[in-house]
């Protein structure tokens, strides 16, 4: 008995081997082109835009799955508080963004990094299509309620993190490293070279 159980595992590891490898081939190729979309965000979130766009025009289409859509929503909103929040928290952890002009610069580094907040929206609108071709995703609801609801809540949320923002001043936004430019020069050296 022992005997046919051995035999039996190994021909299943040999069966499942080559699927093994291939699932393993697919993964390696997969991050091979995740690499290499990583310095392009422009191309990156062009895409992002794209597969959103297939999608509100399949859900808009087939005029249902108001829930999965809903939840799509819930969840964009919680990966954009990822992006817009510090990765240390000043309310709980201290103060680790500078608070006056004479701190050190420290560079706002966000919880959720911008190449993983493009990944998880893009797998999310990829999940949410598939989703689609599933009816029993397709609960019937009065959307306008949910619509309703998202919005207060996408207010309520935006304003609480723009007043922790306020508060503890800073801007998730990077508009470039500041650079000092020297004093201008001072009106007379006009006048005398206008002068002359």
């Amino acid at each position: 008995m022992d005997g046919l159980y051995g035999e039996n595992a190994t021909s299943m590891g040999a069966a499942a081997n080559p699927v093994m490898k291939w699932r393993d081939n697919m993964a390696r190729k997969f991050q091979y082109y995740l690499d290499k979309s990583t310095p392009h965000p422009v191309a990156r979130w062009l895409g992002s835009l794209f597969v959103a766009a297939v999608y509100c025009l399949r859900a808009y289409y087939i005029q249902g799955f108001y829930i999965v859509t809903y939840g799509l929503g819930i969840y964009l909103l919680n990966l954009l508080i990822g992006f817009l929040s510090p990765q240390v928290d000043p309310e709980s952890e201290g103060p680790a963004l500078p608070t006056k002009g004479t701190d050190e610069f420290k560079p706002f580094i966000r919880r959720l990094p911008e190449f993983k907040f493009w990944y998880a929206l893009t797998k999310a609108f990829c999940v949410a299509f598939v989703l689609t071709f599933f009816s029993i995703f397709d609960v019937p609801v009065f959307w306008p309620i949910l619509l309703l609801y998202w919005v207060v809540l996408f207010v309520l949320t935006m304003k609480r993190q723009i007043r922790h923002m306020i508060k503890y001043h800073y801007v998730p936004f990077s508009l470039g490293k500041q650079r000092y430019t020297g004093k201008r020069p001072a009106q007379t050296d006009k006048a005398s070279t206008s002068n002359e």
